[in-house]
């Protein structure tokens, strides 16, 4: 927190009273800002202090924590309250535009320390949950800048942004009716790249990109970030999930061979071929589709019935499948002749996209990857509760501290709900106590 000297805020028996303040106060408390407050009030040296370091900072936050999308906003709520001036640090004076625009400019040179604050952050909530870090999902989000284009002119100036540029992404499905559709998104601005934990729907690694930006290769290094920056968590990281966006043999292999997580990464049918299944390389009788279910064929009859998951062998990495004659007590005429009725063994390396330490077509596979809309809550939290669908950001330096300002106040919060016993909240960012 950043303290402010000789002020006492509040007691704790006025807790109740200050109603939505509750949600700043657990942010101003558990936020481990002193290392920015230290470097940002050593640049000011012996300079006017009439707008303190620590007050601009916290009434930054508040900003953040209230919604506020612009500075006049937050100005008009500072003249407003007097309860939220106090928290800040500030009197009756409030600081004009100009204090903010200078303070913002300082703020951000100091980028890799507000990424130190999210990492001190991510420890703290590892030790006090658990499970924190075990299961991972991963996404990207875009994020469209308050410029509407590129502009040819590329001289500076704050209104118009020379860092971002034109980004597009495609889904595509099936409907209920079983035609095909397809959506095309496209916007000029940035990417936001997150790591969450898919069980308390928290953010644990983030990195921010221009919007052309490939999922698959961003990925691949926010990963390696991860693991550089915060490596107790990723030694506990045991499933990563992410869309068919994140569809890469190299990720895939990536994450298992390498990192020992278990990718959970939905597919996309790349094959050429007209057929629908491939031939098991070293199996007369077995085939298996791009979506990992493996069929047999009877020797005499040549029905086909899909075998049964037995699991992941991983000192052998290999995919056990069973027959399902035996296991269900069908009746199979050319079981004697069968060399597949013993059940058999499916090396990984058969093919890395398809088959996946956890079985693609097996009942765990889809339970994780239906933990991927974690991160999905994530980034709408981000756009509701934080301004992101209304902002008025120009530039990737600026992106960069707002993004990691709204993802610090938001472990911020939760660590402080978490310490408190307040637990089963610790994911709501506007639910007051």
């Amino acid at each position: 927190m950043a303290i402010i000297p000789q002020k006492k805020l509040f007691g704790w028996t006025e807790i109740q009273s200050l109603g939505d303040l509750e949600r700043l106060r657990l942010v101003l408390e558990y936020m481990p800002d002193e290392e920015l407050m230290v470097t940002l009030e050593g640049m000011r040296k012996n300079g006017r202090n009439d707008y303190p370091v620590r007050a601009m900072w916290n009434s930054i936050l508040a900003g953040i924590v209230f919604q506020h999308e612009t500075v006049e906003k937050l100005r008009r709520e500072l003249a407003r309250n007097g309860q939220l001036r106090l928290i800040c640090g500030f009197d009756e004076q409030i600081p004009p535009p100009w204090a903010y625009t200078r303070f913002l400019r300082t703020l951000m040179k100091e980028e890799l320390v507000v990424v130190k604050i999210f990492d001190r952050l991510v420890e703290e909530i590892s030790q006090v949950l658990p499970c924190y870090g075990k299961s991972l999902a991963m996404d990207s989000k875009a994020i469209p800048s308050f410029a509407k284009h590129k502009n040819k002119n590329q001289t500076p100036d704050g209104r118009r942004d020379i860092d971002a540029d034109y980004g597009k992404k495609e889904y595509r499905g099936i409907n209920k009716e079983g035609k095909a559709w397809e959506k095309v998104v496209k916007w000029f601005g940035y990417k936001l790249h997150l790591i969450v934990d898919s069980t308390y729907e928290l953010p644990v690694f983030f990195s921010l990109t221009k919007a052309s930006r490939s999922d698959v290769v961003e990925g691949r290094k926010i990963i390696e970030g991860l693991k550089e920056r915060q490596p107790e968590m990723f030694e506990r990281a045991e499933v990563i999930t992410a869309d068919r966006g994140y569809d890469d043999t190299k990720l895939i292999t990536t994450c298992w061979d390498e990192h020992r997580i278990k990718p959970v990464i939905d597919i996309r049918n790349m094959w050429q071929d007209p057929d629908k299944t491939r031939l098991l390389s070293d199996k007369e009788n077995v085939v298996y589709d791009y979506k990992g279910n493996v069929y047999c064929y009877c020797p005499l009859t040549g029905r086909g019935r899909q075998m049964l998951n037995g699991g992941f062998e991983k000192d052998r990495g290999t995919l056990k499948k069973l027959c399902p004659t035996k296991k269900f007590g069908l009746e199979c005429r050319g079981e004697s002749k069968c060399p597949v009725r013993q059940g058999i063994r499916i090396p990984l390396a058969e093919d890395r996209r398809v088959f996946t330490p956890i079985d693609r077509s097996s009942y765990k596979w889809k339970a994780e990857y239906n933990k991927r809309t974690a991160v999905e809550r994530v980034y709408s939290r981000l756009d509701v509760s934080f301004g992101f669908e209304l902002h008025t950001i120009r530039g990737m330096q600026k992106m960069k501290i707002r993004c990691g300002l709204a993802l610090c106040v938001m472990l911020a919060m939760a660590l402080g709900r978490v310490k408190e016993k307040q637990g089963e909240n610790y994911c709501s960012l506007v639910k007051a106590v």
